[in-house]
């Protein structure tokens, strides 16, 4: 993919020498058929944005980045022998996962909290951020998930998120995990049956988001070539200790086994449907 449109190229970055990375790679050299992507892993913003006229409170929120995502990707990195890509900055910056010119892509405003630093941003502001690290992040994804299906043709590409237990004011969500898939559900279907069958986990299939409307970044890389990719989402109230954790890569690590292993993953046709 090309990060140096006509339209971009001429951007200064937003990025300073100090301003870290767009993205953390782990374990590159994993011998797991996936790659594992925790795009809100982070919540770093580049010093040229300061801190979006947030305080700390808002901008360590679950509106900043994915709480607890981070440490499950690592440790299920570790367990399955995956490599990793971890985004560094946080999706009030430029959402990763968010196609661009979406309306959550750079929000102005999340779960009832105003982002004074992304209020009436211009065409340039949000092509500049795009050209800084949002096209780079997608750009080191590129490489890796390249690197790996020359090891494994039919790598999978699995993101990992975490989910706010209320969100606008609702009741408590009464899901644990959801499984997000839109059109391939070669790997969403073994894994909620598993997790079913073997667990007393309420699963969402779908939810608390649909992966036909919230999925961009596995769309992109694996969806649109017919790759099998899946998404998988954590309330956050369950990954807040080390132990909680533990329990959920024990989880995953099972059931992404389970459904890698599933005959019709491999019988050269994804299954598809639609809910």
């Amino acid at each position: 993919m090309d990060s140096t449109s006509p339209t971009t190229a001429a951007l200064p970055s937003l990025l300073r020498p100090n301003d870290p990375g767009v993205s953390q790679t782990l374990n590159p050299g994993g011998s797991a058929p996936i790659l594992l992507v925790c795009c809100h892993a982070g919540r770093a913003i580049p010093a040229a944005l300061g801190d979006l006229g947030l305080d700390p409170d808002a901008r360590s929120r679950h509106i900043g980045w994915d709480i607890g995502a981070e440490p499950l990707t690592r440790k299920l990195s570790h367990r399955l022998n995956a490599p990793a890509i971890l985004g560094t900055y946080s999706r009030l910056v430029v959402d990763p996962n968010r196609a661009p010119g979406a309306v959550d892509s750079i929000p102005e405003t999340s779960d009832g909290t105003v982002v004074p630093g992304n209020a009436g941003l211009s065409e340039a502001n949000q092509a500049q951020r795009l050209h800084s690290v949002f096209w780079p992040y997608h750009n080191e994804v590129a490489q890796a998930y390249a690197a790996c299906l020359r090891r494994h043709p039919d790598c999978a590409l699995v993101a990992i998120h975490t989910f706010t237990p209320q969100l606008n004011g609702c009741t408590l969500r009464p899901w644990e995990i959801g499984i997000l898939w839109n059109r391939d559900q070669r790997l969403a279907r073994p894994m909620i049956e598993r997790m079913q069958a073997e667990t007393e986990l309420t699963v969402g299939d779908n939810e608390p988001y649909s992966g036909q409307q919230f999925g961009f970044t596995v769309d992109y890389h694996a969806g649109n070539k017919g790759l099998p990719h899946v998404a998988i989402e954590v309330r956050q109230d369950l990954v807040l200790s080390e132990m909680q954790i533990d329990g959920w890569v024990d989880v995953l690590a099972d059931t992404l086994t389970h459904a890698l292993k599933a005959a019709e993953l491999w019988d050269g046709e994804p299954a598809v449907g639609s809910t």
